[in-house]
């Protein structure tokens, strides 16, 4: 059936819409320019009340298996695609893309001008929008205020038994970041937003912030807690834990005009003066300017567009990157980044290095 993707300044474009949506799907307008991995895309917490606009042309060619999710359901709010197959072909594969959506309710259109909707969002920025079977919409933008809570578990749970144990700070986690630490040796407990005070039972050797949706500053008042840890424990931040680490410093964050979010993203190291490809899903940014007067270092930047890509600490063993080193989806050439939180910043705290 017909249907239209209409944005918040009005701007409409038609294509086809399956299932009754009685009620239209709102949410934030973005898009992601992976040519694969949408099975991950669709999974991620960090896309939690987002409407994902995929840039490559043909979707779910490969289907969906039961091994690639980054989280147990969905998160996004709805899917826009060119063309969506049913055809798909892959060893793994247990369903179509549009089995996968159907049965999690996810709206979905298709045959509809991605190249268009993508030029939209990159000159006036993300904005609300709907995908609806009516011609007129009336926004109510009744988009969570704090969706980092709405993605975070409910009770503090342990995985592994390696001789490191990492507490995972869950603002909405990717599986991967899990999985990276536990083949790296680690013993991981995942603990809730709402378990931060539980941490200093656990006597973790180390921390790890991980991503999560939303706006950092929604989170202002468990700064105070952020810093008191990150002052205790080595700290590893990744990307939404990268943001909240600047703050806590009393650093700011900034919301870019369209966001980065897809699997090419040149990063530059300064300390080796290396050019990595990483994976990146973030609107926000940490702000150079605020960070002058602050006790910490650029490490990496984003050889886009100039912005920061990651902070090391002058006197604490704290580590931070806006990218996603775990990638999935997404090249590996960042992985490196939890072996040396593991090796140097986890280990200097084992030495007594730092108290």
């Amino acid at each position: 059936m017909i249907g239209y993707l209409i944005l918040s300044d009005g701007t409409t474009f038609e294509g086809e819409i399956e299932g009754n949506f009685l009620e239209p799907c709102e949410g934030e307008l973005v898009f992601y320019t992976g040519m694969t991995g949408y099975q991950e895309v669709l999974t991620d917490p960090s896309y939690k009340d987002q409407i994902v606009v995929f840039t490559y042309p043909l979707i779910g060619n490969y289907g969906i298996n039961e091994k690639d999710f980054e989280s147990k359901k969905p998160q996004v709010k709805g899917v826009v695609v060119f063309q969506a197959t049913a055809q798909y072909s892959h060893y793994l594969a247990k369903y179509s893309l549009q089995q996968y959506l159907n049965k999690w309710n996810i709206p979905y259109i298709t045959n509809i001008d991605t190249r268009a909707i993508v030029k939209k969002i990159r000159s006036n920025g993300s904005q609300i929008a709907a995908i609806t079977a009516k011609r007129r919409v009336l926004f109510e933008q009744k988009l969570s205020h704090q969706p980092v809570k709405e993605v975070s578990g409910t009770k503090i749970e342990t995985y592994g038994e390696g001789d490191k144990h990492i507490a995972l700070l869950d603002f909405g986690f990717k599986k991967s970041i899990l999985t990276s630490l536990l083949k790296r040796g680690c013993k991981v407990s995942v603990v809730p937003v709402h378990s931060l005070n539980e941490i200093h039972d656990l006597s973790p050797d180390g921390l790890v912030l991980s991503n999560g949706p939303g706006d950092p500053k929604q989170l202002e008042n468990q700064l105070p807690q952020i810093f008191e840890l990150i002052s205790k424990y080595p700290t590893l931040g990744i990307c939404l834990g990268h943001q909240l680490i600047a703050l806590s410093l009393g650093g700011n964050t900034k919301k870019l005009r369209f966001g980065h979010r897809g699997a090419n993203h040149p990063v530059i190291d300064h300390k080796t003066g290396k050019v990595f490809m990483t994976s990146q899903n973030h609107s926000y940014v940490v702000d150079a300017n605020s960070l002058e007067p602050l006790p910490v270092h650029v490490r990496f930047t984003n050889v886009n567009d100039q912005s920061v890509e990651g902070l090391v600490h002058e006197h604490l063993p704290i580590l931070s990157v806006q990218f996603h080193p775990e990638a999935n989806p997404g090249p590996e050439d960042a992985d490196w980044v939890f072996d040396e939180f593991l090796e140097i910043y986890v280990t200097a705290r084992r030495e007594k290095v730092y108290a």
